[in-house]
């Protein structure tokens, strides 16, 4: 069985779940707009500079969590995936899904951005598995902290290389789909690496090694 494994934002989705939380919190008013939309622009920026330090955001992410009921957070997030993620959940990416799942791979999906705000939109795509960002959750309570190594650039290949030592699962024949130049390090892993709408710095990178370059907005590419 080889595995399949995606990216989430902006690779399997028409846009950045994280980023778009942070806007629905400030929406629902969960959060100070003029501070938390300044700062939350400011990591996604970093982000895609690949400046981004992943512990001073998540400490910065994860305080809604942390200052708000859980039950009220989790009926905030039955929203966001009505209101924000649904509308952004690719067909042709649901496509890609399929055919993985018709070949009889293993699907995993593979994010930097939090469980909290992941875990049912990998359950809505059907995916086997998913390797996330995970919050520290102890007493009935998130801290604030990250449980464990960040889901990030290397990160990714440390808690990959975890989850297959666990399952006694292997990289034979594996594929990789992602959008960004900071999963470059998981990229360059698998045996087959594929550039999804490519950030500038993967789009080179693909094509210098020769990787496949595929759209999952633009259905003609």
């Amino acid at each position: 069985m080889a595995l399949a494994i995606f990216d989430l934002d902006n690779t399997l989705l028409g846009g950045d779940s994280d980023y778009l939380w942070g806007q629905f919190l400030v929406e629902q008013g969960i959060v100070d707009r003029e501070r938390y939309e300044r700062e939350n622009q400011r990591f996604f920026d970093e982000y895609r500079a690949g400046t981004l330090d992943i512990y001073e955001f998540m400490n910065f992410s994860l305080q809604p969590l942390v200052r708000n009921p859980l039950a009220r957070m989790r009926e905030l997030r039955s929203r966001f995936l009505e209101e924000k993620i649904r509308p952004i959940m690719l067909p042709a990416a649901r496509d890609l899904l399929q055919r993985h799942r018709t070949r009889g791979d293993y699907l995993m999906i593979i994010t930097a951005t939090n469980r909290f705000v992941t875990e049912p939109i990998a359950e809505e795509f059907g995916v086997d598995h998913l390797l996330a960002t995970d919050p520290e959750f102890e007493g009935g309570r998130y801290t604030g902290r990250v449980a464990g190594t960040p889901c990030f650039r290397e990160g990714k290949v440390e808690r990959l290389r975890e989850w297959l030592e666990g399952s006694g699962g292997n990289l034979a024949q594996s594929w990789f789909y992602s959008d960004s130049h900071s999963d470059l390090p998981l990229l360059e892993l698998v045996s087959n690496p594929v550039a999804v709408d490519p950030d500038e710095t993967l789009a080179q990178h693909a094509e210098q090694l020769g990787w496949p370059i595929i759209s999952l907005r633009n259905t003609g590419r």
